[in-house]
């Protein structure tokens, strides 16, 4: 049965507004995934419609045929101000629509994954705004939708069942490459961790019947986002590898 959803989050980063607003309509890879705003047209990502327009103020978008099979309109809006003179910004964000079907599972896995976002959105801002970057993003085999494969995930890497968000850890990445890294997000559902030239986001959607993803924002000056995706999709088809 339809029913009408809405997420809203508030907070407040060491960013100008500007720098906000650049992130949320054109860097939008250093941190979610590569999307076009046109502000002159009116055109925002997949075909949304740009109901508010008010660099660096608000932006929202707006689609109202979904080709999705469990939502049928999708609402994204931002709204930055600016606090202690501007040097900081103050964000509300509010992700609203209709989910068609599954509404609980629906609904728990936008808000959960919303977290996870906006907690990279700020990462981005805080170590890597304005910085190029190479975008790559792959998705487990079949076996990953396992209820444990995202507990699998972490223990490929080397990080004990029990290690906590801040820590400073070293993971065996592609090819047996060990990273240096802190771990900037973690609970049951997602893992960041951040190096000093990337964001490397781990998503557990095997919560939700889906195969666990990998998504890789690589700032490094000779980042190669195929190479990223080649070497990250063997490390976790490896994780999975029955043989």
């Amino acid at each position: 049965m339809s029913k009408e959803f809405e997420i809203v989050r508030e907070f407040e980063v060491d960013a100008t507004p500007e720098e906000v607003w650049e992130a949320i309509t054109h860097e939008t890879g250093g941190w979610l995934w590569p999307m076009e705003y046109d502000g002159e047209s009116g055109i925002g990502p997949f075909g949304s419609t740009l109901t508010n327009w008010d660099p660096p103020h608000r932006v929202t978008s707006r689609t109202e045929d979904v080709r999705f099979p469990t939502q049928s309109l999708n609402q994204l809006d931002h709204t930055i101000e600016p606090r202690d003179g501007g040097r900081r910004a103050w964000v509300r964000y509010v992700h609203s629509g209709i989910f068609t079907d599954d509404w609980d599972s629906q609904y728990d896995g936008a808000s959960k994954h919303t977290d996870f976002y906006l907690h990279t959105l700020r990462e981005y801002l805080t170590h890597f705004a304005g910085r190029p970057v190479a975008f790559a993003t792959l998705h487990g085999p079949g076996a990953s939708t396992a209820a444990d494969a995202f507990v699998a995930v972490g223990r490929a890497l080397g990080l004990a069942d029990d290690t906590e968000q801040g820590a400073r850890v070293t993971v065996r990445g592609p090819a047996g490459r060990e990273l240096d890294a802190v771990v900037d997000y973690r609970n049951p559902y997602f893992l960041g961790l951040r190096t000093d030239d990337a964001l490397l986001r781990f998503f557990g959607r095997n919560h939700w019947g889906a195969p666990v993803g990998i998504s890789v924002h690589d700032f490094a000056p000779d980042a190669d986002a195929k190479a990223d995706e080649s070497g990250w999709q063997d490390w976790l088809d490896g994780v999975f590898d029955q043989s």
